[in-house]
């Protein structure tokens, strides 16, 4: 894609500066690993067993287009957030191109999606923990792990340790981060060697069922549903943290696309050595879809709570195994770590943009939003109540977190109009921002119709949920709330209301099996509803975007708010 210069003044590149009162102590590697990081998390723990369960050996393929879609997805970042270096960036973009109803929508959706990621990384702690100390958690009727009540009290320490670790200042929490960055991309280098030249069959690739035994349904339901969508969400940070950075023009960008291209790396490549390693009679028992519930070692108890350990338990490599259960702490800790800071810039985001309580924007000595610190916890411990594990709560956080970014896109065309002369430090070409652009968009509703109905139906509750808070907050905070444009912003509610038809006449989760969905569209039908759904959802917001003028004033506002004083 190409790439040029701005053409703005050098003095228009300040115009919508950051809030001076957070601490600027990520620099380049900094950031990468901030982002890194939030990838390796406890997506590479879990993902390589769930996609192939749902795609067969061509969970390679799977992996693959997850990295694509959301490198598509970054550039339309890296361009935004080298333009707009704010923190919690995701939710002030729509801020700035279509007005509070639009930024609300877009914020609430993202808020939700980032304050489950740090309960769902010490549920993956929780849940390989539960191999050496079974009273963690328990096996429900459906045979999915659920906390005990001993297991919650130690999830809710872990949280409050996030908590306090990120309440004094980025400086400390990135150093501890690289760190542990180091020692996870470590972990996962040595496990695809080991995996590959101590026990692999090639003819796992052709036999039991062949390379792809449940066609290209199998291959995208993996990308929304086993955890690859999910575990390429920590590129984010590049763009949450942009106001953190000392060299937004040059870090933002690395972050965004140099991440996923990393992770996607490593990921295809312990997906192929995951397919050669798994036990032969673990897969000819019952082809893919089963293969975690025949492990020979230990059952279908030890593949749910360690699937990568059981195998190297299996392959008498108990020394591997060992240090899977560390990393099995550190992983998703490490990821936990960073979103519960991340979730309180996304809150502390909205309170900047006035459509949440001013409260939330409150910021501590250390450059910390330590209001939507306290919330971010508050809220995690909700999602340690007896729900279904780790996988269940992985979709629900897939098609929240995915059609979060799907305004990014929309705000880069949006933004070309409305101040073209603004410098753009990391610039797509003209042509290729409306590829890039559309294609991104349409990523983020491929992933949500592949996500499923049992799934979507959820979020769009939780976002109907949502508005119900705003209409509160409009009614006890008037004249107090930033104005809400509403028609400019009202665009969003086709989108949602086009995505969920969809969802409801699509064939996902899984193929003749639906669950309240009526199976009409199938694979090929859902992708030309969803190219043309993209199509006039992008028609709708840029026809209805804010003019220039009240661009402006919305960046003069957040400037001025620079100048408040730190709680």
């Amino acid at each position: 894609m190409g790439v040029d210069a701005g053409t703005a003044p050098p003095e228009q590149a300040g115009a919508a500066g950051d809030d001076k009162r957070l601490k600027k102590h990520f620099g380049p590697i900094g950031l990468l690993f901030t982002a890194v990081g939030s990838v390796i998390g406890s997506g590479w723990l879990f993902g390589a067993l769930n996609a192939a369960e749902l795609a067969g050996p061509a969970a390679i393929v799977s992996w693959g287009i997850g990295a694509v879609m959301f490198v598509l997805i970054g550039m339309t970042y890296a361009e935004l957030g080298t333009m707009f270096p704010h923190s919690g960036g995701v939710a002030r973009f729509p801020h700035y191109s279509f007005g509070s109803f639009a930024s609300f929508s877009m914020g609430w959706v993202t808020w939700i999606a980032a304050a489950a990621v740090s309960p769902i990384e010490v549920l993956a702690v929780a849940q390989y923990a539960t191999n050496y100390l079974p009273w963690l958690e328990t096996l429900d009727a459906d045979k999915n792990p659920v906390l005990t009540p001993a297991g919650t009290g130690i999830c809710i320490a872990l949280l409050a340790l996030f908590v306090l670790v990120n309440f004094f200042g980025v400086r400390w929490f990135a150093r501890i981060n690289n760190v542990l960055v180091w020692w996870k991309l470590a972990i996962i280098a040595l496990v695809i060697v080991v995996f590959l030249f101590t026990s692999f069959d090639g003819s796992h690739f052709t036999d039991y069922g062949g390379f792809a035994p449940y066609g290209a349904h199998g291959i995208f339901s993996a990308v929304a549903s086993a955890g690859i969508a999910f575990s390429f969400f920590g590129f984010r940070q590049g763009v949450e943290l942009a106001g953190e950075t000392s060299n937004p023009k040059r870090n933002v960008p690395l972050t965004l696309i140099g991440s996923v291209v990393l992770t996607g790396i490593l990921y295809v490549l312990l997906q192929i050595a995951f397919i050669g390693a798994v036990p032969s009679d673990a897969v000819g028992k019952q082809g893919w879809a089963n293969v975690g519930a025949n492990f020979s070692a230990g059952g279908d108890v030890l593949a749910t709570f360690g699937p990568l350990a059981a195998i190297a338990g299996i392959l008498g490599l108990g020394w591997l195994a060992g240090l899977l259960y560390a990393d099995a702490i550190i992983s998703p800790g490490d990821t936990g770590l960073i979103y519960t800071g991340v979730t309180a810039r996304i809150s502390y985001a909205m309170g900047r943009n006035r459509n949440a309580p001013e409260g939330l924007s409150k910021v501590n000595n250390n450059g910390v939003p330590w209001v939507s610190l306290i919330l971010a916890f508050l809220v995690g411990c909700f999602f340690f109540l007896p729900f279904p594990g780790w996988s269940q709560l992985v979709e629900f956080v897939t098609n929240s977190t995915v059609l979060s970014f799907g305004s990014g896109p929309l705000v880069l065309l949006a933004m070309r109009r409305q101040l073209p002369n603004q410098v753009r430090p990391f610039r797509l070409g003209r042509s290729s921002a409306w590829v890039v652009a559309f294609l991104a968009l349409f990523s983020t509703n491929l992933i949500i119709y592949w996500t499923g109905w049992d799934t979507n139906w959820k979020l769009f509750v939780v976002i109907a949920f949502g508005y119900v808070l705003l209409a509160v907050h409009q009614t006890l905070a008037k004249g107090r709330t930033a104005r809400l444009d509403f028609r400019h912003g009202w665009w969003v509610l086709v989108w949602f209301a086009g995505l969920a038809i969809i969802s409801y006449l699509g064939d996902f989760p899984e193929q003749g099996k639906h669950a309240g969905n009526l199976g009409v569209l199938n694979f090929e039908l859902g992708a030309v509803a969803s190219v043309v759904l993209t199509a006039i959802v992008m028609a709708l917001a840029l026809r209805s975007a804010l003019p220039r003028e009240r661009v402006e004033q919305i960046l003069a506002e957040h400037r001025d708010d620079e100048t408040e004083a730190v709680a």
